[in-house]
């Protein structure tokens, strides 16, 4: 029997589903756990290899816009006890965009004027696993390490202007290394922190697609499935911030430790595979 649906078009429509439903559950676990959802979508679409890095940059970037959009739009108007401490957090967020732009322009000159879009992609797959692998061991054995409480405006713009240039290079939305310093740095909970990651990740998130709005432009990347990923993102966001408001911080730092441990291993795949193929 054949099918009434031409197999390109049952394709097509089987790549949007996909990509929904990628947006949709790493949107859903960055809103609950404060990974922001980059650092998921980001190995997930090296994975499936359907688009170059600077476009994945993009599609991720948009993604985590939207989701950390509607995750601060819910707990504005939600009557939970989710603290966000804005002063921290806006100085934070002022050195993220400032290393994101210089991450940026690293990312570009590497995988763009030079066109090492391989070498590149294995050194972020690398450095990502790396560093996700830390941070595991970091949680696991966070209560027995003495953690800070640093108050000196410029060192935590210093702080936030390292994790901005890591995140924009790796092009991840910085959502782990964000919640990891929070607690490490400024002695919050594992749930405050996820709270306040978003907080920042929005300000770094619109800063890198302002910056391509008003330097490259959108026209050289492919954004066909930006809609769908968008969608996922605000729906992600909404469902993610209302069960993140219920759970336990216990609770949340599975679901976290879970999912990191869930991207080492795809970062790992990812590795394997370039090597394998190049």
């Amino acid at each position: 029997m054949y099918s009434l649906i031409p197999f390109n078009l049952l394709e097509m429509i089987v790549i949007f589903i996909l990509y929904l439903i990628i947006s949709l559950s790493a949107s859903i676990l960055g809103a609950v756990a404060g990974l922001g959802g980059g650092v998921i979508i980001k190995p997930l679409l090296d994975f499936f290899g359907h688009f170059d890095l600077p476009t994945i940059g993009v599609l991720s970037a948009a993604t985590v816009l939207a989701m950390s959009t509607m995750s601060l739009i819910k707990l504005s108007i939600s009557r939970s006890e989710a603290k966000i401490d804005k002063t921290i957090s806006l100085l934070l967020a002022l050195g993220s965009i400032t290393g994101g732009i210089l991450g940026k322009f690293v990312f570009n000159y590497f995988a763009v004027s030079l066109g090492m879009l391989t070498g590149t992609a294995l050194l972020q797959s690398v450095t990502l696993a790396l560093l996700l692998t830390l941070l595991l061991f970091y949680f696991l054995k966070k209560d027995k390490l003495k953690s800070f409480v640093f108050e000196n405006r410029m060192i935590i713009i210093m702080i936030g202007l390292s994790l901005g240039f890591l995140s924009a290079f790796l092009g991840i939305g910085g959502g782990p290394l964000n919640v990891a310093v929070l607690i490490l740095f400024f002695s919050l909970n594992v749930r405050d922190a996820a709270f306040n990651s978003i907080f920042i990740i929005f300000f770094s998130q619109l800063s890198a697609l302002l910056l391509i709005a008003l330097t490259t432009g959108f026209t050289n990347y492919d954004l066909s499935m930006a809609g769908y990923m968008i969608t996922g993102g605000v729906i992600g966001g909404l469902i993610g911030t209302n069960i993140a408001i219920r759970l336990s911080n216990k609770l949340i730092e599975k679901i976290f430790n879970a999912a990191i441990l869930l991207i080492i291993f795809i970062n790992l795949y990812n590795v394997v595979n370039l090597i394998m193929v190049h």
